[in-house]
């Protein structure tokens, strides 16, 4: 009998997590919690994860929101997504250019603090700064899925190859769902290959992902058809690369995820580095991290 009633335990128990979990696919892509008819950047005020003071502000005449079209070799017909350059665009062909792979929530308004932090690296306006909402995201069209992220992603790429920039100015980086397209388009490059690769807050793999949602000895394919492996594709990267992570994160460990990651990177030891942020969770890593260091350290690793 009591073997019985653990047996429908167990049933009861997964038949639960079954329906949470089965639904990973779509809640990877938060899009448009916060809907725009219009991009407002620096004029933003809905929610962010942390604001900037007027000394990190970027002058109206380096912002430049702009569409791309983007297609996949498999697609039939292309995709009109929305982006973002900081910077000047007649001076793409001689600049380092760093292509910011946003997260899984809203849309570029709401990373455009992070965007902006990114711009004053090393120094105000150094760097130019490239973001795009992926299909579904802000204002782009389509519908989000794994493989559209790096297509999106790539369009970007496709852009900057087109104004003259080479892969040795391009530093790539991915926060959090970001991770999938920086990861891949490093490990297996398309329009350019990125000279370096920057990871905060890392998926290790949709295995791993659902290993710490449901805590079941299950296979990730019982609840996902997410097939992410950024653990096994960063092998494959022998770029520099630089993971930040925050030792707190509550939405992608940084056990689990995160140092899997780094642990697995394919490149020469003294290639690659960690920086752990003290106390700090999953958005909040720039303000532990303080502003100013979290710049430094970037600014210092795109340099050597």
């Amino acid at each position: 009998m009591i073997s019985r009633n653990i047996f429908i335990l167990s049933v009861i128990i997964v038949t639960f997590c079954f329906a949470g979990c089965a639904r990973l696919d779509d809640n990877l892509f938060n899009a448009n919690v916060h809907k725009i008819d219009h991009y407002q950047l620096n004029n933003y005020k809905g929610e962010v994860d942390f604001t900037l003071d007027a000394n990190y502000s970027i002058p109206t005449n380096r912002v430049n929101l702009f569409t791309l079209q983007s297609k996949g070799a498999d697609e039939a017909s292309s995709t009109k997504i929305y982006a973002v350059y900081i910077g000047d665009t007649t001076r793409i062909s001689s600049d380092t250019v760093i292509v910011y792979c946003h997260g899984n929530k809203d849309h570029m308004d709401f990373y455009w603090p992070r965007a902006q932090l990114l711009a004053n690296t090393s120094s105000k306006n150094r760097y130019g700064v490239l973001m795009i909402d992926y299909r579904g995201y802000g204002l782009s069209e389509g519908k989000s899925s794994e493989s559209a992220l790096i297509t999106d992603v790539d369009a970007g790429l496709q852009w900057l190859k087109s104004k003259g920039l080479s892969g040795e100015r391009l530093i790539i980086y991915g926060f959090s769902m970001g991770s999938i397209p920086a990861t891949k388009l490093a490990a297996e490059p398309r329009s350019l290959r990125p000279s370096k690769l920057v990871l905060e807050a890392p998926i290790a793999s949709s295995e791993a992902l659902v290993q710490d949602a449901s805590a079941l000895a299950l296979p990730g394919s019982f609840f996902t058809d997410l097939k992410i492996n950024n653990a096994d594709l960063i092998k494959n990267v022998k770029q520099p690369f630089m993971w930040i992570h925050g030792t707190n994160d509550d939405f992608l460990n940084v056990k689990t995820q995160g140092e899997l990651v780094y642990k697995n990177y394919g490149g020469a030891a003294n290639d690659k580095e960690a920086h752990l942020i003290t106390g700090a969770g999953h958005s909040n890593v720039p303000v532990y991290y303080t502003f100013q260091k979290y710049l430094q350290d970037v600014g210092a690793f795109i340099r050597k």
